[in-house]
């Protein structure tokens, strides 16, 4: 969802709204087509809870990147302290309530 969220500011920057916003769309359909299902089949196994702890922890993981390569934004030690408070939350969420 980085790409398609993110994407249109390097890419689309010049084009009217509505080429970004369709574009956006697009993309964002067809990442929806993969998150869906695997929701879906991962519900068995977990609470929603934790699904959307792992969804948050995948898009940061993939979002610093996405940011600081492709977009050029400048190292910040907060996505090391984001990072971390997500791991936490990673933590707490599937830790054994025994």
């Amino acid at each position: 969802m980085a790409f398609a969220w993110y994407g249109h500011l390097k890419n689309l920057k010049g084009k009217p709204m509505l080429i970004a916003i369709l574009v956006s769309w697009g993309i964002a359909l067809f990442e929806y087509c993969l998150a869906v299902p695997a929701n879906r089949i991962s519900s068995g196994s977990y609470s929603v809870a934790q699904l959307k702890i792992l969804q948050e922890c995948i898009s940061l993981t993939v979002f610093v990147p996405f940011a600081i390569f492709y977009l050029k934004e400048r190292w910040n030690w907060n996505f090391l302290w984001a990072s971390l408070c997500i791991m936490g939350a990673v933590f707490f969420m599937f830790r054994d309530h025994g």
